[in-house]
């Protein structure tokens, strides 16, 4: 068995978890290596033990839970369903011991989000629709309501597609910047005379603008490394039929 590559967060410190990529697995084709998604064409089986090594290499034993994701800012307590059952939403929380939350991106950013003294933990999906909706405030509300506080949650963004590979309309830029007119510093000038966008930076504004003091980003672009992350967005410019997901892990131990 390859080696299963798990990037952690100098933030999150002694918490269990993990920036998966796509090493490691058994998904073979397009989607080769540690495909998670259920809602790719890959074989349920290679999907279902990719799942196994996951949790193996970043909290043995736990339950893992995840999440029909829809690029909302809808926010669950983690909960007991069967994966063919589980809740459309973009994040979880939890205080269980023995949960492992996971949240499954192919260049939108993982928010894996902790309050050690407190034992809770979230994860987020952070596309552009999410973070602009309020998924990563949401989390973190979702947070507290568990007994976390938000001066002493820590975050940590993970592998997503970096500015220099988000090209996007130029409505896209209008719009954001109608939201907020600082929004601006987000965008730059693409080679094409199109904007780009930096998803990091601005979902690390919105975490810092909700009051946390300690976000970590990783600066992993899913894009322009082909051999480590699955990218939708690099699926579609080759034109191949389909494409995998990795997933980011986050839980406490029994």
């Amino acid at each position: 068995m390859s080696h299963i590559e798990v990037v952690r967060a100098a933030v999150l410190k002694d918490v269990a978890h993990g920036f998966l990529g796509r090493s490691g697995g058994v998904s073979e084709g397009v989607v080769a290596g540690l495909n998670v998604g259920w809602g790719s064409g890959d074989d349920r089986e290679a999907i279902g033990e990719n799942r196994r090594r996951a949790v193996a290499a970043v909290l043995p034993g736990a339950r893992l839970v995840t999440l029909h994701q829809i690029h909302s800012s809808t926010i669950v307590v983690a909960g007991d369903w069967p994966d063919e059952n589980r809740p459309f939403a973009d994040g979880l929380v939890t205080d269980r011991p023995g949960v492992l939350l996971g949240i499954l991106t192919a260049d939108c950013a993982p928010v894996l989000l902790a309050d050690a003294q407190a034992g809770v933990v979230g994860a987020a999906h952070s596309g552009w629709r999410g973070a602009v909706a309020g998924v990563n405030e949401a989390t973190v509300a979702a947070m507290e309501k568990l007994g976390a506080r938000r001066e002493r949650i820590t975050a940590a963004i993970g592998p997503a597609i970096a500015a220099r590979s988000y090209e996007v309309d130029p409505s896209f830029r209008v719009l954001l910047v109608s939201y907020y007119p600082a929004n601006e510093r987000f965008f730059s000038d693409g080679p094409a005379d199109k904007p780009h966008f930096d998803l990091e930076a601005y979902v690390a504004f919105r975490l810092a603008a909700a009051g946390l003091k300690t976000i970590e980003t990783l600066g992993l672009d899913t894009y322009s490394l082909p051999e480590r992350y699955f990218s939708y967005r690099r699926a579609t410019h080759r034109g191949e039929p389909d494409y995998g997901r990795q997933i980011s892990l986050i839980g406490l131990p029994s």
